[in-house]
């Protein structure tokens, strides 16, 4: 596990974020099937990670999952598959993954650093459209204000079986593509989406790279997806040979704050 030092300041933040709320278990249809957009990534059959639908055949997730980690070397599309909905040894549907890129930027090798985190996101074309009634695609949205209230929906080492939403957690802080959130997450949140629920309706804001210590206390890294978003489906669309992908959406830019902390990937 890699850890880093990040100029990231959280200051005041880090008091009112430390006292997030815990996570709920979607582990029963009733609750989960909301949620079922969000599913467990199998890679390669060796990890896990966490991705969303941002339309029926696009799912969004963090750079680093595309790779081995024991090698350090790309893990092949077709070796990826989606687990939609994943709860208690059932999906909702089953895709294997066409392609997947991340930003050109990002390199897996890099140092961990706030610039090897703003990077860290990826977005996959599944081999089949899920084309389901009860899974809808997430939109997205402009990455959230400091101090806004968000949630994240999540796989981890410890609840593999289901995801858990922490639907009370806050944006500590911002800076140059970097999101600094009050959100629990651990080793295979990586991917998970944060959602804004300003607007009535989830919408995902961001991507987790990692989880962090800023002085002395957890927190968690997510990507901005100002900007980034509009990369990536333009290097899916140069890959597959298509344009104009419907489902996604542009997001606005917003403004940067600052912040000191030590970041593993999840």
């Amino acid at each position: 596990m890699r850890r880093l030092a990040m100029g990231l300041g959280l200051a005041m933040a880090m008091a009112t974020g430390a006292s997030a709320a815990g996570l709920l278990s979607l582990g029963s249809f009733e609750k989960g099937r909301a949620w079922d957009a969000v599913g467990r990534l199998e890679i390669g059959g060796t990890a896990f990670c966490t991705g969303a639908l941002v339309a029926p055949d696009l799912v969004l997730t963090a750079a680093h999952c595309l790779y081995d980690q024991a090698t350090g070397t790309r893990v092949p599309p077709e070796d990826i598959q989606f687990l939609a909905g994943w709860r208690n040894g059932r999906a909702s549907a089953y895709r294997h993954v066409r392609h997947a890129v991340h930003l050109p930027q990002y390199r897996y090798d890099a140092p961990a650093d706030a610039a090897r985190v703003r990077n860290d996101v990826a977005l996959l074309r599944l081999q089949h459209p899920i084309r389901n009634t009860t899974i809808e695609p997430f939109g997205t949205e402009a990455q959230p204000e400091s101090g806004a209230e968000i949630g994240v929906v999540s796989y981890a080492h410890d609840r593999a079986e289901a995801p858990s939403l922490q639907e009370r957690c806050a944006v500590l802080s911002r800076q140059e593509g970097v999101v600094v959130m009050s959100c629990s997450v651990d080793f295979g949140s990586s991917g998970s989406p944060v959602f804004s629920f300003a607007s009535g309706t989830p919408r995902i804001v961001s991507v987790v790279s990692a989880k962090a210590d800023a002085e002395g206390r957890p927190v968690s890294l997510g990507v901005a997806l100002d900007g980034p978003l509009d990369t990536l489906v333009d290097e899916l669309d140069q890959l597959s040979g298509l344009t104009g992908i419907p489902g996604t959406r542009t997001v606005t830019a917003g403004s940067r704050t600052g912040t000191a902390a030590k970041v593993v990937r999840p």
